[in-house]
C-alpha cells in the first residue's frame, strides 16, 4: 500500500517533472529476454515472502557494498520497483516510460515511453505459444489506464486492459502472473474525489480481477462489495450520498499454487452503511474467483479523503468517521519451522495476523504499532523461513493532526513465524524534529540470505542480521547524486522498498507527499566490490 495522503489525492497532479537528461544509449539496443529473471513478483515469490535467493550479499560481505551508479528519474514521487535479469534492469520511470538499463553501466538499451504514471512493479510473464516458441511480456500498471502488457520481442505494447465495470478504478496494486493467467487488484478513485464537496460520495468499490496473459481478455472479476450502491441521503439539498462503496485492493495478491488459492486483503469503506468486506482478508479460488472464504478484522470503518479536514466538518467525510486501517500490504504465504503453511497480514492499525489459510481463522495477532492513516504497517512484510522469523516495519508516523492512540514505535520488528511473539524491535532517534525528516519505516523490506533491508522515511537504506536486530551497514541517501544521466537528488525509502539480485542492491531514493516527507528522485545501484 502507498501513504495514505497520496492516495488521498488525484495522482495525474501528485509528481512533480524535473529536468531530465536522457541517458547514454548502450552499443546493444536488442530486447533483452526475460528467462533469467531474478523475481517473479512484487513479492520476489508468488507468495510474497520478500525473501531473495538469488543474492551472494550476506553479513560476512556488507562491507564491501558501494554505489555503482545511479540513475535520474523523471518523477520525484518514484513508484515503481524493478525486474532485474542477468543482464538488464528494467524500471518504470513516471512520466517518461519503461526503461531497460544496462546492469553493468546504466546505459539504455531501449525506452518504452509512456506519459502516465506507473504505480506497480515490472513482472515477467512467459507464455508458451501453441508450440511456436515462448512469447514474453513485461507487465505493468498505468493508475488511471489500468493494465499493459509489452512484447518483450518487439518492444512495442501487446495489449491494455480495464475493469469496465469500475468506471473510476485505481490501478495501485502490482498484477500477479500464473501461467496463462494475471490477476489484478482494483482500488477506486473515489477516495480522493470525495475531497470535493461537491461530487456525490460513492458508489463504487475495489476488487480482484483475472484476465488471459495472451490477450488481456477478461476472464472473471469479483467486487468487494456485491450489491449496487443506493442513495442514502444529500448534503447541500442538492448533492446526493450513495452506499455503500469503497472496500479497496491496493496491494499484491499472494498465490497458494498448490491448492490454487489467492489471497489479498481490503480497505475502509468510504460512505456508510459499510460492509463486512472491508478491512478484511479474502481467500478465492483462483480458477473461477468464487469466494472460499473472507474475514473481517474491523467493522465500521469509514474514511475518505474529505475526512482529512475533519475540522472543516467536509459533508464527504463519513460519519461517524472510522480509523482507517486497511489492509493495504499485500498479504504473504510462509511455512513455519514446523512446516505449517499460514498466511501471514499486516494492518495499517499497527497489527500483525498469522491466519490459517484453509479456514480464515486468527492464529495469533501481535500488535507492534499505535497505527493510524499512516502509521502502522503501509506496505509489506517479509519472511525467512529457515530463520523463523516475519519483519514487520512499523511507520506511526502522526500526520494532519491524526495522531492514533498510544506511543509510537516506529522500526523494524522480528517476530517468531510459530507464535507471534517479538523476537527483536530495531528503532532510533530521527534525523532531526522536523516532520519531514521523521524516522519511521513505510516502505516494505527486504529479506536475503542472513540479513534483513530497510529504507527509512528520513533518507537512511539500513542493512540488519536477521537474526539478531544489529544494524551492520548503512547509507545516508539525503545528497546529490551525478548519475549517469545527469544529477539526481535523493530523498525519503517508501514504498516498494530495496530490490537484491546477485550482488547487487537496488532502490529508489525519494518519495515526496504533501510535503511530509523528502521527495527525490534518483535509482541507486549498489554492488559489491570483490565482484
Amino acid at each position: 500500500m502507498f501513504p495514505e495522503l497520496l492516495k488521498y489525492c488525484l495522482i495525474l497532479f501528485a509528481f512533480s517533472l524535473p529536468s531530465f537528461v536522457h541517458g547514454q544509449t548502450c552499443d546493444d539496443t536488442r530486447f533483452p529476454t526475460l528467462a533469467t529473471a531474478k523475481s517473479e513478483a512484487w513479492g520476489i515469490d508468488r507468495r510474497n515472502s520478500r525473501h531473495q535467493p538469488t543474492s551472494s550479499i550476506n553479513a560476512d560481505n556488507i562491507d564491501q557494498l558501494e554505489l555503482k551508479w545511479s540513475y535520474s528519474l523523471s518523477s520525484f514521487a518514484p513508484r515503481s520497483y524493478p525486474l532485474v535479469t542477468d543482464d538488464t534492469i528494467f524500471l518504470g520511470d513516471s512520466g517518461r516510460g519503461v526503461v531497460a538499463l544496462d546492469r553493468r553501466t546504466g546505459c539504455e538499451h531501449w525506452v518504452y515511453e509512456h506519459s502516465g504514471y506507473i504505480a506497480s512493479a515490472l513482472i515477467p510473464a512467459r507464455l508458451e505459444a501453441n508450440g511456436v516458441g515462448t512469447k514474453e511480456f513485461l507487465l505493468f500498471n498505468d493508475r488511471i489506464t489500468g493494465l499493459h502488457a509489452l512484447d518483450v520481442a518487439t518492444g512495442k505494447l501487446a495489449w491494455q486492459a480495464q475493469v469496465e465495470e469500475e468506471p473510476l478504478a485505481w490501478y495501485s496494486g502490482t498484477p500477479l502472473v500464473m501461467g496463462d493467467r494475471v490477476y489484478l487488484p482494483i482500488a477506486s478513485q473515489e477516495v480522493g474525489l470525495s475531497f470535493n464537496p461537491l461530487y456525490g460520495c460513492c458508489t463504487t468499490s475495489g476488487g480482484m480481477a483475472a484476465f488471459n496473459i495472451e490477450d488481456g481478455r477478461l476472464l472473471w472479476y469479483l467486487p468487494t462489495i456485491s450489491e449496487p450502491a443506493k442513495e442514502t441521503g444529500s448534503h447541500w439539498f442538492f448533492v446526493q450520498k450513495y452506499g455503500p462503496s469503497g472496500a479497496p485492493v491496493w496491494g499484491a495478491p499472494s498465490l497458494d499454487e498448490i491448492n490454487n488459492v489467492l489471497f489479498y486483503g481490503t480497505g475502509q469503506n468510504y460512505s456508510h452503511p459499510t460492509t463486512d468486506t472491508s478491512d478484511a482478508l479474502f481467500a478465492l479460488d483462483a480458477s473461477t474467483g468464487e469466494v472460499i472464504w473472507y474475514r473481517q478484522f474491523t467493522s465500521n470503518d469509514a474514511y475518505t479523503a474529505a475526512c482529512n479536514w475533519v475540522a472543516l466538518n467536509h459533508p464527504n467525510c463519513p460519519k461517524p468517521m472510522g480509523p482507517d486501517v486497511d489492509f493495504g500490504a499485500p498479504t504473504v504465504l510462509l511455512r513455519t519451522q514446523n512446516e505449517e503453511l499460514r498466511l501471514f497480514a499486516g494492518q495499517k492499525s499497527g497489527d500483525v495476523y498469522a491466519v490459517d489459510p484453509r479456514t480464515g481463522d486468527t492464529i495469533w495477532q501481535t500488535k507492534i504499532g499505535r497505527g493510524g492513516i499512516i502509521g502502522g504497517i503501509h506496505w509489506g512484510l517479509a519472511g525467512n523461513e529457515e530463520l523463523g522469523l516475519l519483519f514487520a516495519p512499523i511507520s506511526d508516523k502522526a500526520i494532519l493532526d491524526f495522531p492514533a492512540p498510544g506511543t509510537p514505535t516506529p522500526g523494524l520488528f522480528a517476530l517468531d513465524l510459530e507464535t507471534g511473539e517479538q523476537r527483536w524491535h530495531f528503532t532510533r532517534k530521527s534525523r532531526c524534529p522536523d516532520t519531514s525528516c521523521e524516522y519511521g519505516l513505510s516502505a516494505a523490506p527486504l529479506s536475503t540470505n542472513d540479513i534483513v533491508i530497510t529504507g527509512s522515511m528520513d533518507g537512511f537504506l539500513e542493512i540488519y542480521r536477521a537474526a539478531t536486530g544489529e544494524r551492520i551497514w548503512h547509507f545516508d541517501a539525503w545528497q546529490s547524486f551525478e548519475s549517469v544521466n545527469g544529477q539526481s537528488e535523493g530523498g525519503a525509502f517508501d514504498a516498494h522498498g530495496p530490490y537484491v539480485a546477485d550482488n547487487q542492491l537496488l532502490v529508489s531514493a525519494g518519495y515526496s507527499y504533501v510535503g511530509a516527507q523528502r521527495g527525490g528522485n534518483a535509482f541507486l545501484v549498489f554492488e559489491l566490490n570483490n565482484e
